[in-house]
């Protein structure tokens, strides 16, 4: 698998620092002990951010920026990291999907980054690329009906786009049959170090509780 980064998003997003890991993996009903880790960082957020100092958080912050600079409004179309760290500052529950997404919650509500969760098995190309919506352009995100990803950042495979940072697409979502596996760390502050520690983090718990193999890692 290939990810290019369009001129455009590169002038516009000069920081960003993206990771991909392929997979094959087994999904399933989350364990307890997954689901544990997720409300333990759960209480780490709640001691530590309110729902007004969350924006200030560097991945989160710097996801908002990128939003404006490309004339999205963040508030109104939500990075899903901030999304769901707001949902546990408002005192409400998360809710259990299945082993790979929850995974990706727990990595994005830890590391400050939008994640994307991918069944790579309904991707039309291994060609993609990142760069951003288009007016009019057809998009269903996961809980989200049609969504207008105008100027969103998004990944698009020879189809159309599949993935952007406020909303996953039901085209390419996961179930409980998802083999392959195409999981991707949004580091728009640019921070390496972190995004490393994210995707390392990933690994260990896909290899843990979704037994899988890893492919390859893309950094771009």
């Amino acid at each position: 698998m290939t990810i290019n980064v369009s001129e455009l998003f590169r002038q516009i997003c000069p920081q960003f620092t993206g990771a991909a890991i392929t997979a094959a993996v087994t999904n399933s009903p989350t364990e307890q002990a997954l689901w544990d880790m997720i409300e333990a960082e759960a209480e780490t957020l709640r001691e530590t951010y309110t729902t007004e100092t969350l924006k200030m958080r560097s991945g989160i912050s710097a996801t908002r920026a990128a939003y404006k600079a490309a004339g999205k409004d963040p508030s109104r179309y939500r990075p899903a990291c901030e999304q769901l760290v707001r949902r546990i500052l408002q005192g409400k529950q998360l809710n259990s999907i299945d082993t790979l997404v929850d995974i990706g919650n727990l990595i994005s509500i830890r590391s400050g980054y939008s994640t994307a969760v991918i069944d790579a098995g309904h991707l039309a190309t291994t060609d993609i690329t990142l760069d951003f919506g288009q007016k009019d352009e057809p998009y269903e995100g996961i809980g989200r009906g049609l969504l207008n990803i105008e100027h969103l950042p998004a990944y698009r495979d020879g189809i159309g786009a599949f993935a952007t940072p406020t909303s996953d697409s039901r085209r390419t979502m996961t179930s409980p049959d998802t083999r392959k596996l195409l999981f991707i760390i949004n580091g728009y502050d640019g921070n390496r170090f972190n995004v490393e520690k994210a995707v390392a983090h990933t690994q260990a718990l896909l290899q843990r509780f979704a037994a899988a193999v890893i492919d390859q890692t893309i950094w771009y």
